[in-house]
């Protein structure tokens, strides 16, 4: 099946037909289920741990900042809306993986602050994830690896 685009409605009759999806199509298509089994075998690794990736990302960007960070830079790092992240921080929160804190130059900024718990849980989800990375890289072709990066590189 294929997934739904609202092009799909105003596209002139430029393709075959029978309806079936272009080469471009068809390459676009196995990226995004090659993307999304990936994803769902990197969430299965961490949640081996209690861990889904958006959470091991708030970690990583707390443990990478070395310090507490307002709400809304994680929001920023983590390129998802500020709604988003104080649920993720909730979660963390509730796990002991992080505390709020309030900022020391305004009180009325709420920051996230890594505990012991969440840096262990961290360490363990990133060396877990790199795993995963690791043995998704070495099953394709370096042609293949070399082309997704490309890819990364021209639409990051």
């Amino acid at each position: 099946t294929y997934p739904y685009s609202s092009r799909m409605n105003s596209r002139a009759d430029s393709g075959p037909a029978s309806g079936a999806a272009s080469g471009g199509d068809q390459a676009l298509i196995a990226l995004l289920e090659a993307a999304r089994t990936v994803e769902g075998r990197l969430e299965r690794t961490l949640g081996e741990i209690d861990l889904t990736h958006a959470k091991l990302k708030v970690l990583s960007h707390l443990v990478e900042a070395g310090e507490s960070l307002p709400l809304s830079t994680l929001a920023e790092r983590s390129a998802c809306v500020r709604s988003n992240v104080t649920q993720l921080v909730d979660r963390l929160e509730a796990e002991g993986m992080v505390r709020r804190v309030h900022s020391p130059d305004d009180r009325r900024s709420v920051r996230a602050e890594i505990t012991r718990v969440g840096r262990e849980r961290q360490a363990d989800g990133a060396v877990r994830a790199a795993r995963v990375e690791a043995e998704v890289a070495a099953a394709l072709p370096p042609a293949v690896r070399d082309a997704l990066a490309g890819l990364a590189r021209t639409q990051g």
